[in-house]
C-alpha cells in the first residue's frame, strides 16, 4: 500500500536574521534559492523565535511551548523529559526521524542514573525521538575528521571554524553536512511504496565565528554593506551592561563593522548555494512534489544593532528569524507572504495537521495550515512574544546565601525579561519589576520611548492576559466525570480523542 504521508525536511539555519532575505526586500544580501522556494513556499515575514541563545529557542520550536512553560532557560538549562516533541510525534506516526548536525537540548536529570553520566555536563545532546545520523554538536569531531582526511591538522573547532575563509568553501561545515544528507538521502531506493522519511538538517551558519568558506568570505565587499542602528543614548541599564560583555559588544570601528556584516552575509549566501543543492537532489529524485519543506532559525543575530552582536536581550534582532513553508498539497498558499505575527511555536503544530497526527495540548502554538490554504484566520495573534533569561549567571554549589539556597532565595526568578512587540508598540517587562516601551509607529529602530501610563498600562494588561491565558494546559482541559471528559492528553494509549 503506498504511503500517502509527505515526507518532511525540517531546516534550521542557526541566527537567522528575518530580514536578511532578498526576497523580502534586503538590498545587500542575496539568496536566490531562498527566494526561488519563497515563489513555491508561504513566507511569513514577521516570524520570531521564542528565546535565546540555542537551547532555549530550540526548546520552544521543537515542544511548541513558549519558555516559561518548557522552563529550558539558558544553554544548559535541562528538557523535561514528559515533554513531546517533534521527533516524537513524527515517530508515533511512522517515521524515523533523523537528524543531521545538533539539537542543544540537555538532558532530564531524573531520567540518568548515575552523577558520573556525561550527559549531565553538556547542553548539547539530542532531541528524544532523533536517531542522530550526524553529530555536529561541539567540537564538530566528524568535521574535524574530514578536514584531516583532506590535509588540514586542526584539532581545535574554533580555529577551524575561523579559517573557513582560507579553506576551499567545498570543506566548509555548511558543505559537509550537506554532502553528508544528500548521501544519505541517495541510499534510499525511490519506491513510492516506501515509508515516507523525516530528515532534520540544523545547520550550524550563519552561526559565528564571523569568517565564511572560501570564495564566499570574499561575496560581499565591507565597503558597500549597509551599517547598523546606532544605540540610544537613552538606555536602560540592562542595555548598558550587555554593550560591554566581550561576547556580546560590537565592533567598536566602523571597519570592524563593516567587515563583521559582510562575513554574515556570506554565511547566509553560502547556506542559501547548498539549501539549491538539496532543492535540485529533491526535484531529481522525483521526491519535491512530496516533501514538506520547513525553514526556520533557533533565534536572530544582533550583528552590530543598538550597539550589540550575537544573540541577546529584548531587541527584535535577536529574535526576528526567517520563516518558510512549502506544503506541496496546499498550493492555495504558495508565493504568498503572510504579515501577521507567527511564531516559532507554530511549526510543531503545523507539522502535526500536515502528517496527519494531533497538536499535543501542551502546545502554544497554533497550526499555520490556515495560511498554508490560502486563508486568512479570522482570530490571529495580534503580537509576537520572547523571553530572555539570564539565571545561569547565579547558579553555584555554593549554597552558603548564593541563589541555591531554596526555598528562601529567589534572585534566580528575578534574572529574566519578556517582550510583546505588535504592528505599532514594544514593551519589555524584567523579573524585577522594571518595564521598558517603544513607539515603533513613530520611530521602527526601538530608540523613541513610551512613558505615559495611558499607552503603557494596556501593553502591560496583555502580558498579563498572555501570560495567564498560556499556562500549563496538559490536564486542564479533562473532567473527571463518566470515566473522563473533554481533552484527552495523547500520551495516553488507550483513549484517542482529543
Amino acid at each position: 500500500m503506498v504511503d500517502v504521508r509527505p515526507n518532511v525536511l525540517l531546516i534550521t539555519l542557526d541566527q537567522f536574521r528575518g530580514d536578511c532575505l532578498s526576497s523580502l526586500g534586503h538590498r545587500v544580501v542575496r539568496t536566490p534559492n531562498l527566494d526561488a522556494l519563497a515563489r513555491e513556499a508561504t513566507t511569513f515575514a514577521r516570524h520570531y523565535s521564542q528565546a535565546a541563545p540555542c537551547s532555549p529557542g530550540r526548546a520552544s520550536l521543537y515542544t511548541g511551548m513558549y519558555l516559561m512553560n518548557h522552563r529550558v532557560c539558558f544553554n544548559g538549562s535541562p528538557l523535561d523529559d514528559a515533554f513531546d516533541n517533534v521527533a516524537r510525534v513524527a515517530r508515533r506516526h511512522g517515521y524515523a526521524p533523523v537528524l543531521l548536525g545538533y539539537t542543544d537540548q540537555g538532558i532530564d536529570p531524573r531520567v540518568t542514573t548515575d552523577a558520573s553520566d556525561p550527559r549531565l555536563s553538556t547542553y548539547q545532546g539530542v532531541l528524544p525521538g532523533f536517531d542522530w545520523l550526524l553529530d555536529l554538536s561541539e567540537p564538530y569531531t566528524p568535521w574535524l575528521t574530514h578536514l584531516r582526511e583532506h590535509g588540514h591538522t586542526t584539532d581545535d573547532h574554533v580555529a577551524a571554524l575561523t579559517s573557513e575563509p582560507d579553506r576551499d568553501e567545498s570543506l566548509s561545515i555548511t558543505s559537509f553536512l550537506t554532502d553528508n544528507f544528500l548521501t544519505w538521502l541517495e541510499s534510499r531506493e525511490v519506491n513510492p511504496a516506501n515509508a515516507p522519511w523525516f530528515a532534520h538538517l540544523s545547520y550550524l551558519r550563519p552561526h559565528p565565528p564571523y569568517g565564511a568558506a572560501g570564495r564566499w568570505s570574499r561575496e560581499y565587499d565591507p565597503a558597500t554593506v549597509d551599517m547598523p542602528i546606532v544605540p540610544s543614548d537613552d538606555r536602560h541599564g540592562f542595555h548598558d551592561a550587555v554593550m560591554q560583555l566581550p561576547e556580546t559588544m560590537a565592533p567598536r570601528t566602523e571597519s570592524g563593522m563593516r567587515r563583521m556584516r559582510a562575513q554574515y552575509y556570506g554565511m547566509i549566501s553560502e547556506v542559501d548555494h547548498h539549501l539549491g543543492r538539496v532543492f535540485a537532489v529533491l526535484r531529481e529524485r522525483g521526491d519535491w512534489e512530496d516533501t514538506v519543506v520547513v525553514i526556520t532559525a533557533d533565534h536572530g543575530e544582533q550583528l552590530g544593532d543598538h550597539g550589540l552582536r550575537e544573540k541577546v536581550g529584548f531587541f527584535e534582532q535577536s529574535y526576528h528569524i526567517v520563516g518558510m513553508v512549502r506544503a506541496p498539497q496546499l498550493d492555495a498558499g504558495q508565493g504568498r507572504i503572510v504579515d501577521a505575527f507567527t511564531e516559532n511555536v507554530d511549526i510543531l503544530p503545523t507539522l502535526c495537521e500536515l502528517i496527519g497526527a494531533p497538536i499535543p495540548a501542551q502546545c502554544d502554538g497554533r497550526s499555520l495550515l490556515p495560511w498554508l490554504s490560502g486563508e486568512t484566520p479570522g482570530e490571529w495573534r495580534e503580537m509576537a512574544s520572547w523571553e530572555y533569561d539570564w539565571r545561569q549567571l547565579y547558579i553555584s554549589n555554593d549554597t552558603s546565601g548564593s541563589a541555591l539556597n531554596w526555598p528562601h532565595d529567589r534572585r534566580l526568578e528575578r534574572q529574566h525579561l519578556c517582550v510583546q512587540r505588535d504592528a505599532t508598540t514594544a514593551y519589555v517587562q524584567f523579573g524585577n519589576g522594571e518595564w521598558l516601551a517603544f513607539d515603533l509607529q513613530t520611530d521602527a529602530s526601538w530608540r523613541t520611548p513610551l512613558r505615559s501610563p495611558e499607552r503603557v498600562l494596556p501593553l502591560a494588561q496583555r502580558m498579563l492576559t498572555w501570560r495567564s491565558q498560556h499556562v500549563n494546559r496538559v490536564l486542564s482541559g479533562l473532567k473527571l466525570e463518566h470515566g473522563g471528559i473533554g481533552r484527552w492528553p495523547d500520551q495516553v494509549p488507550w483513549r484517542s480523542t482529543h
